[in-house]
């Protein structure tokens, strides 16, 4: 019986998560178009940036596959040292913006033909979101069979 070999990459991005803004619509002469927001778009760019240097694996057309992100977030400074020890033991955990759907789109967005073909072999993803003295959001893609 032949082994079947699941490939697995994994990828971090340091900074505080962002999520995927919502377009803007500007009218022109013609009539109109959709504006991408700076920050979506510099993040996508750092997303694509930060894979190309850590893992550059391209997962081809026919792959189904399964992301995991785990999204740090910072810790606020005026927090008591109380609620700083349950944030960091994940007791606490964030409820704040950006929302885990739209950290979800913007990395899987960005990753369109530099990581997978389109997104749409996603066929399984999971966020967590969590407390850290280092906000970062690390990212796992793995085929799955």
């Amino acid at each position: 019986m032949k082994e079947v070999i699941l490939i697995k990459v994994s990828f971090e991005v340091i900074g505080a998560p962002v999520g995927k803004g919502r377009p803007r619509f500007v009218r022109t002469f013609r009539g109109g178009r959709a504006v991408t927001p700076e920050k979506t778009r510099k993040y996508e760019l750092e997303v694509r940036n930060e894979y190309i240097k850590q893992s550059n694996y391209y997962f081809s057309e026919e792959k189904m596959l399964k992301m995991e992100i785990d999204a740090y977030f910072e810790i606020p400074k005026s927090t008591s040292k109380k609620k700083k020890d349950l944030m960091l033991k994940n007791i606490l955990r964030p409820t704040k913006k950006p929302d885990m759907d739209n950290i979800i789109k913007i990395i899987a967005d960005a990753l369109n033909k530099i990581a997978y073909y389109d997104d749409k072999q996603i066929i399984e993803c999971s966020i967590r979101k969590y407390y850290s003295y280092k906000p970062r959001v690390e990212i796992d893609i793995c085929e799955t069979s």
